[in-house]
């Protein structure tokens, strides 16, 4: 039977319960508090050779105190919303805070950059699809690819579909809102021939059901990007270019912003701790995020401190403009906060974008990376080293299917030889992304 979350209701009932924990906090004897609490219902299913192997329904809810005495601070967690729960939750925050440190940077935010307006986002899309509904869903998407001729067998396909509300207080007022949904559908194909055995896999994602692509083209692609693979040979060690696809030049992106936070400045942990201003990428790339992009997968008005978002440019045509600050470190860096507690929201680049087959074409000879291993990221010095597999590429085509070799470089440089976005730009995730060619990278065969 179909069955939607009753957000309403849900929504009243942490607001209470917020309201409730933030005055029991005050008349406790905390200086300030903040409070985040959340209700989330999902669904998954996984079907695999047309049967279904696993079918789960779940239910999801959490609330988290954080409590100020001074400058000391506590946090307690629950999955009970009671107000029992709320109490002892609120307790325990107390007795911890008066054995902790005073830290000169812990505090609420200054209330003047707490979110005022807060517009409805568009991540809010209920699908009350039934699980016999679901299973259909997955099985075509499963279908999509065995019908591929040269498939082999599948390694499954799921889909998952869930929606939330939650909820952010704090004891300057503050209270805010937030209505999410995220859908998903995903296969994994495996193809074999004489030379073995390779799987690939294919998604689609949205906040919004209707924005999904067809299951069985899902299916379809999986299976021929599998296909693909077979016959792979090795690589040649030696120094060229590589194109990282969007979903691999995504993991690119998720090093800078990384490298960037304000946390891994302040600690001295990052290779860009110097770099403010500095020339990191070509002056034709400009990189930064739309936190109130209506409708897009990471909107939100406000951030985990419940700062007002707005656009931030974190690269300006090519130079290092902006870290990614929360409150608290921004006070141990002595700035303001950018509004970035919890992260970048909705990445996006400015750059003039290349088509995908003049792209390849300004390639002598060089690599198509498909897909990374590994963690052979030191954001300390920015030096990189992953597995990886993919394309030969020569005078400009695709020739071969390669694996096992390993690409090499340090960040810094990578970012510095960046040659060329592609057109191929990939909407499925918060960071928006097409190709990227990066020139002279090590490779060992």
């Amino acid at each position: 039977m179909a069955s939607t979350l009753d957000i309403d209701d849900q929504q009243r009932s942490l607001e209470a319960a917020v309201s409730q924990a933030l005055e029991y906090a005050r008349t406790a004897g905390a200086d300030a508090c903040e409070i985040g609490a959340s209700v989330q219902q999902g669904m998954e299913i996984n079907v695999r050779q047309g049967s279904v192997e696993t079918l789960e329904m779940a239910r999801d809810q959490g609330i988290g105190v954080t409590l100020y005495l001074g400058q000391r601070r506590a946090s307690v967690s629950s999955s009970d919303a009671s107000h029992a729960s709320l109490v002892d939750a609120v307790n325990r925050a107390l007795d911890i805070a008066r054995y902790t440190g005073e830290d000169p940077a812990a505090g609420l935010a200054d209330p003047a950059l707490l979110a005022r307006e807060l517009p409805d986002m568009g991540g809010h899309h209920p699908w009350a699809l039934a699980p016999d509904e679901g299973i259909e869903l997955a099985r075509r998407c499963e279908q999509g690819g065995l019908a591929v001729e040269g498939i082999d067998s599948s390694d499954g396909a799921s889909l998952t579909t869930s929606e939330g509300v939650s909820v952010y207080g704090n004891s300057h007022g503050f209270m805010g809102v937030t209505r999410a949904s995220h859908h998903a559908l995903s296969c994994m194909m495996i193809a074999r021939d004489g030379s073995g055995m390779q799987r690939d896999h294919d998604y689609t994602v949205s906040c919004d059901a209707a924005r999904l692509r067809e299951p069985e083209a899902v299916g379809r692609v999986a299976a021929e990007q599998a296909m693909a693979r077979l016959g792979a040979q090795t690589m040649d060690t030696g120094r060229m270019p590589v194109i990282f696809t969007p979903n691999m030049a995504r993991s690119l992106i998720g090093h800078l912003l990384n490298a960037i936070a304000g946390g891994a400045i302040f600690r001295d942990a990052s290779f860009l701790c110097e770099a403010m201003g500095e020339r990191l990428f070509p002056e034709w790339l400009s990189l930064g995020e739309r936190p109130r992009e209506y409708g897009a997968l990471a909107s939100s008005a406000y951030d985990d401190d419940g700062v007002y978002t707005r656009d931030n440019e974190f690269i300006r045509e090519g130079r290092l403009t902006s870290w990614m600050l929360s409150t608290y470190s921004a006070r141990r860096l002595g700035l303001v906060t950018t509004g970035n507690a919890g992260g970048a929201r909705n990445v996006r680049l400015q750059a003039p974008l290349t088509p995908e087959k003049e792209l390849l074409g300004s390639v002598e000879r060089g690599v198509m990376v498909t897909e990374l291993m590994g963690q052979g990221v030191n954001t300390v010095t920015g030096d990189y080293s992953r597995g990886a597999a993919g394309f030969l590429i020569e005078k400009g085509k695709i020739v071969a299917p390669v694996e096992e070799f390993t690409i090499a470089g340090n960040l810094r440089d990578m970012f510095h030889n960046l040659v060329a976005l592609g057109d191929d730009v990939d909407r499925r995730s918060s960071v928006h992304t097409g190709s990227w060619l990066i020139d002279d990278m090590m490779i060992a065969g």
